[in-house]
């Protein structure tokens, strides 16, 4: 009932948090839950783990680790081999609704949550100053999750106040050109299907602001730092109620298009969860 975790640490789906508490703790409860997944696209390679807890199926802290391969990005900025790594504070908490219990109702769980994002320095912390992006920043967002057990189908919807470029990667926010540098309300959606107790599919958008764009065009990259919405289609399997196994198709939209050809990101994703 905690879900997977997502890249930034959370539960919820492998791309968005949902309002679920991670760990498989219930109420008078503390659990805590790990995770270490795998992305990997034509141009980029991506790792991140991290853990999470779960207090009294109402609070969750989260501490999530991203490697960032730049791949032929980094190659051609005349940086081969460069990583970006980011780290991830999370906290979540449920405010109404109980997904489990109010299952046979129309109320969803609801839970707000915060994930404070930051940049280890790197070789690009110059072009990201040059562009006015900050190596950290902040996400606000609101998660409504609806189990439709009878049906054995989860919907759930996020809204994200956010200045991230790509997820935090390439950092948040721009100045250049006159870039609109203020928080934009960007939309999440996730819908899982239960062939079974153990095995789910389903799909994941998650909106992106595309605040480098007018700051590559500044700097004559014309839409070459152009962002789009991440997606997916996975299937997870649970073999224990301890364990779980995410494998995913994954559509990144572009990444740095500007040295990658204005080719879509797309790969696989594999991701591995241990809750107790």
């Amino acid at each position: 009932t905690g879900g997977v975790s997502t890249i930034d640490g959370a539960a919820g789906g492998g791309l968005s948090p949902w309002a679920v508490i991670g760990s498989q703790a219930t109420g008078g409860e503390t659990g805590v839950s790990a995770y270490l997944s795998r992305a990997d696209t034509q141009d980029y390679g991506l790792n991140a783990y991290g853990v999470a807890v779960g207090i009294n199926d109402r609070v969750e802290l989260s501490l999530g680790h991203q490697d960032f391969d730049t791949g032929i990005t980094g190659t051609l900025l005349g940086l081969p081999g460069l990583h970006l790594k980011q780290n991830i504070l999370g906290a979540k908490v449920r405010i109404a609704g109980d997904a489990i219990l109010d299952s046979d109702t129309l109320m969803p769980q609801i839970a707000v949550g915060v994930q404070h994002k930051r940049l280890d320095s790197s070789g690009l912390d110059a072009t990201l100053a040059a562009l006015g992006a900050k190596r950290s920043g902040t996400d606000v967002y609101v998660s409504a999750t609806k189990l439709f057990l009878a049906q054995g189908l989860l919907v759930n919807g996020t809204l994200r106040a956010t200045k991230a470029n790509q997820g935090g990667l390439l950092g948040h926010g721009a100045t250049l050109g006159g870039a609109d540098n203020g928080y934009e309300l960007m939309p999440e959606l996730s819908v899982a299907y239960l062939l079974s107790k153990q095995l789910a599919v389903g799909f994941e958008l998650r909106a992106m602001p595309d605040k480098l764009k007018k700051a590559g065009a500044a700097a004559g990259l014309g839409d070459g730092l152009r962002a789009g919405a991440w997606k997916d289609v996975f299937i997870a399997w649970a073999p224990s109620k301890n364990v779980s196994l995410t494998l995913a198709y994954v559509d990144l939209g572009t990444v740095v298009p500007a040295t990658t050809k204005n080719k879509k990101q797309t790969g696989a994703y594999l991701s591995a969860q241990f809750a107790f």
